[in-house]
């Protein structure tokens, strides 16, 4: 029996490419938010100092 025209299993390996893709933004987006805590954190704790 021949397979179908097309890709096969297309469907499911643009799906699992998306989910893929958004997590590795949303690990991007929370260490960039993580370094700008402690970015803020380190300043906070150096203009103390200086007084």
């Amino acid at each position: 029996m021949p397979k179908p025209k097309g890709q096969k299993n297309g469907k499911n390996k643009a799906k699992h490419s998306k989910l893929i893709a958004q997590k590795n933004n949303k690990i991007k987006a929370e260490k960039e938010l993580r370094k700008k805590r402690l970015k803020s954190i380190i300043n906070k704790a150096n203009d103390k100092k200086e007084l």
